[in-house]
């Protein structure tokens, strides 16, 4: 019963999210494919020079107080790793600078 605005708004602040994301995830130097339907971005770890995703997301929050899923826990995606996007855009923008800092 809610008006169809509710559902567009909603749709473009998960886009803008997933915008802010992209944009920190690649100017820390990720290859990202850009997701069309769900709350994950997926980063190939392998572009700034991981060989294992698993060792890359176990290292992040050490190395940059980020935390990431390797993908390989879902299928064989050695240096796949996700990152979720429907945070606060703080968090977000936090998210980013750590990343970023990281090259």
């Amino acid at each position: 019963g809610l008006p169809a605005t509710v559902f567009s708004e909603f749709a473009g602040d998960l886009a803008r999210k997933r915008d802010l994301l992209i944009d920190g995830l690649q100017d820390a130097g990720l290859a990202v494919a850009v997701p069309d339907g769900t709350y994950f971005v997926i980063a190939d770890a392998a572009s700034v020079g991981a060989t294992d995703g698993l060792a890359f997301c176990r290292e992040l929050p050490r190395r940059a107080g980020v935390v990431a899923i390797p993908v390989s826990v879902f299928h064989a995606g050695r240096t796949l790793i996700r990152f979720a996007f429907c945070k606060q855009d703080a968090v977000l923008r936090d998210a980013v600078a750590r990343l970023r800092a990281l090259t």
